[in-house]
């Protein structure tokens, strides 16, 4: 079957069981009843050892002045005790710039960094004995908060901007502005399973590391270089993690370069999963931010000019701050058109642990100056916020992005939203919410209706590659590996799906195994929403060329054209007729010495951006999608209840709908939790307070709306050549919940007309109440 023919066939579910079909998770049955293995369910060899962190629990930042070891070493069950000295390679576990030391000895830049790990019998014995030690180091005066950063000026990498036009100028001459200011909070991923890794010692310093990772081949590459060792000495496995969302993409370097550390060191497996409270304190989080934002804009409310700062705080080093931040400049637009712009970032330095990549990787705060900004103009011209966001919205002749990408579906964006509006009823709910309103002084209604458009690709263009390695054996059965890994959100399945689609065989047929950097090379993260897309694609490419062999050789033996041959539903067709089975074809194919195995590789087209000149195409393509949320606030206690969410989100051709709407339920509750409920909080000299989930709320089942209807987008596919016309769903859900906020916000200005509430996020119930108290002083943003 032709490539093109296959396609429209998938496009049409026409008699295929794979693509396109909603499978349940690989893993769904082992989830469930507790049957899948992660790290710390691998038996463990006679002689494993357990590694714990120690660190100062003093001051955030300053020079070590003792470090005093000597109970940690008498302690029971401790086998040796490693400090900064014991490294043997190079002692740096950052992800690119080489400026987060694994262990440090002279002065600690935030409080948790490492100074020496404990080596133990048990994991018990490992964590008691780091509460041994007695360091002191002469405290210094920390910057905690991005205002602090701020003042001192103390950056991790240098500013950047994005300009169109004079916005200044424009600015002055605008009819009506806007300024406002505003934090947006972090987030910890929470993950369900902490950070973990287990080192096993080879011969020759051979090293295998099973990693909760998203990055085995950074893993690989940290390991080797802490070690000293060639890369190739080095073999990273990752079957799946629970949970990572960006928290496992660079900061899981750390933890396995300790494990493989300890091995090296002692000749014995080694095992470092950290506990709950020291996995939050010592891993960094998502980004926050003060954002100042400037708008001129016109009596309909379409922008004339646009100012936005973007101040982040980054933490003590860069880690994957660079693009995190460029990321947040790129959806600073989220679905508008701004004629005149300046759009800056100010990456900050601060005395606390390095914040790093999580699901959205800067889009969320972006994308949130955006809607914050088209609320501020509807509350101060006293029209609906729909109807300013519509007005706005990019449309032929108004169509490029502040980094001079063309937005080539933006009819689809607009088609989308006002379906969406339809059938949520937006309109009369409306309505609904003022009157509501109207005869009620305590209780508050809010809506809102906000939209996502979401750039898929990594912007380092280089990450945009994959490969995959799949094997036919004799008895008709199909192995698969490629260098994705799975978290929970089911990228094996949809490549085995894709796998099994394109050789022809149940999906049943398909083997799942595990990611493995000796299996598959110099694989890119499993980050940006991208993982579908490459991976899918390399897995298909591998198999095309399989396919390709096969029927060339049932060609010549059997005296028939290459394009009168299929492979579907495990049969063997010769001009619409099935003749044989795949695992008959298999064993003669075997038998006549054809090579059953092939590598594929993938990298996105069209992928070209000059980060210096600001200038070429860092998405390959944009994903689009809405959401409408109602709120209920009650401005005596600041609580409020969610009581209804309608998603409508675009995912081109969807591979697998169950978890493609399994991932958009997911992304927009965590999201709804990073902006409602989840508040990190750093006390004065610098340490995290809210660290256990008695201090720190993620969202429950409670929290979830009772009435929360999630559709697919019925689309035309993706325009873009990717797996089968599919669109990524991994990240562009998390900012559906946006409107939210955007409906918390509605119900606070209800209460005095044309002002805009002075609301930060997260908006918690203090938030709330804050800002209630606030808006009915008259107290403008």
């Amino acid at each position: 079957m032709s490539t093109d023919l296959l396609e429209t066939r998938v496009a049409e579910n026409n008699q295929l069981q794979a693509v396109g079909q909603p499978h349940k998770h690989d893993s769904a049955r082992k989830h469930v009843s507790g049957k899948a293995t992660y790290i710390d369910d691998m038996i463990e060899p006679v002689g494993t050892l357990h590694v714990a962190p120690g660190y100062s629990t003093a001051a955030a930042c300053g020079r070590i002045t003792k470090i005093d070891l000597a109970a940690v070493r008498a302690a029971p069950g401790v086998v040796a005790v490693l400090e900064a000295g014991d490294i043997p390679g190079v002692n740096d576990c950052s992800p690119a710039m080489g400026d987060d030391p694994v262990l440090v000895s002279e002065r600690i830049a935030f409080h948790g960094q490492l100074i020496f790990l404990i080596v133990a019998q048990t994991r018990l014995q490992a964590r008691k004995a780091a509460k041994l030690a007695h360091i002191d180091v002469q405290a210094e005066a920390a910057l905690i908060s991005v205002a602090d950063a701020l003042k001192a000026d103390q950056t991790v990498l240098p500013d950047y901007e994005f300009r169109r036009g004079s916005p200044e100028a424009k600015l002055e001459r605008a009819a009506h502005t806007v300024r406002s200011s505003f934090a947006l909070g972090g987030q910890e991923h929470f993950y369900l399973e902490g950070q973990v890794a287990f080192a096993f010692p080879g011969e020759d310093g051979d090293m295998t590391v099973h990693s909760s990772t998203q990055h085995p081949t950074e893993v690989q590459h940290t390991v080797a270089k802490v070690l000293g060792v060639d890369e190739a000495e080095v073999t990273v496995e990752v079957r799946r993690m629970g949970g990572a969302f960006g928290g496992k993409e660079s900061q899981a370097n750390q933890w396995a370069a300790l494990a493989a550390l300890a091995a090296h060191a002692t000749g014995r497996p080694c095992k470092c999963r950290l506990d709950r409270d020291d996995d939050m304190i010592l891993t960094g989080k998502r980004h926050d931010f003060l954002v100042d934002l400037d708008a001129g804009y016109d009596g309909t409310g379409k922008i004339e000019a646009v100012k936005i700062n973007l101040n982040s705080r980054c933490g003590h080093s860069a880690d994957l701050s660079l693009g995190i931040n460029d990321r947040a400049m790129f959806h600073a637009d989220n679905s508008y058109y701004y004629t005149d712009l300046t759009i800056r970032s100010k990456r900050l330095k601060t005395n606390t642990v390095s914040n790093t990549a999580f699901r959205g990787f800067g889009g969320p705060q972006g994308m949130f100056a955006a809607e914050r900004m088209m609320d501020a103009i509807a509350i101060k011209l006293g029209l609906d916020p729909l109807d300013v966001r519509k007005v706005n919205f990019y449309r032929e002749g108004e169509n490029t992005t502040p980094y001079g990408q063309p937005v080539e579906e933006h009819e689809l964006l607009a088609t989308l939203v006002d379906q969406l509006e339809a059938s949520c009823a937006y309109r009369a709910r409306r309505k609904a919410v003022e009157a509501f309103n109207a005869e009620n002084k305590v209780l508050k209604k809010g809506i809102a209706l906000t939209p996502v458009k979401f750039g898929i690709s990594f912007t380092l263009r280089h990450l945009n590659q994959a490969g995959a390695l799949v094997h036919l054996y004799r008895d008709g059965s199909v192995h698969l590996n490629h260098g994705g890994t799975e978290m929970g959100q089911g990228l094996y399945q949809k490549v085995a799906q894709i796998t099994a689609t394109e050789m022809g065989v149940p999906l049943s047929k398909v083997k799942i195994t595990a990611t493995n950097t000796s299996k598959v090379a110099n694989t890119s993260p499993t980050a940006a929403s991208s993982g579908t897309d490459l991976n899918g694609m390399a897995a298909a490419i591998a198999c095309r060329e399989i396919v390709g062999r096969l029927k060339a050789f049932v060609a010549e033996r059997f005296d028939v054209s290459e394009t009168d041959i299929e492979f579907l539903d495990d049969q063997v067709f010769i001009s619409g007729e099935a003749k044989f089975s795949i695992k008959k074809l298999a064993q003669l194919a075997y038998e006549n010495r054809i090579h059953l195995s092939s590598s594929g590789f993938y990298k996105t087209p069209k992928i070209i951006w000059d980060r210096d000149k600001v200038e070429g195409r860092p998405f390959f393509y944009f994903s689009y999608g809405a959401s409408c949320s109602e709120v209920l606030i009650d401005t005596l206690t600041g609580e409020m209840k969610v009581e209804r969410v309608d998603v409508l989100h675009d995912v081109g051709k969807s591979l697998n709908p169950a978890l493609d709407i399994g991932q958009i339920e997911g992304g927009f509750v965590q999201g709804m939790g990073w902006l409602t409920s989840e508040e990190l909080w750093f006390d004065d000299v610098g340490r995290l307070r809210t660290h256990a989930p008695s201090t720190y709320k993620i969202p429950t089942a409670s929290d979830v709306p009772e009435e929360f209807n999630v559709s697919l987008f019925e689309s035309e596919g993706n325009p873009e050549e990717t797996i089968y016309r599919s669109k990524a769903v991994g990240e562009p859900p998390l900012m559906l919940p946006i409107s939210v906020f955007c409906a918390i916000n509605d119900a606070i200005a209800s209460l005095n007309k044309g002002v805009l509430p002075k609301l930060d996020a997260p908006a918690t119930p203090e938030a709330i109440l804050n800002a209630v108290q606030a808006i009915k002083r008259g107290e403008v943003d």
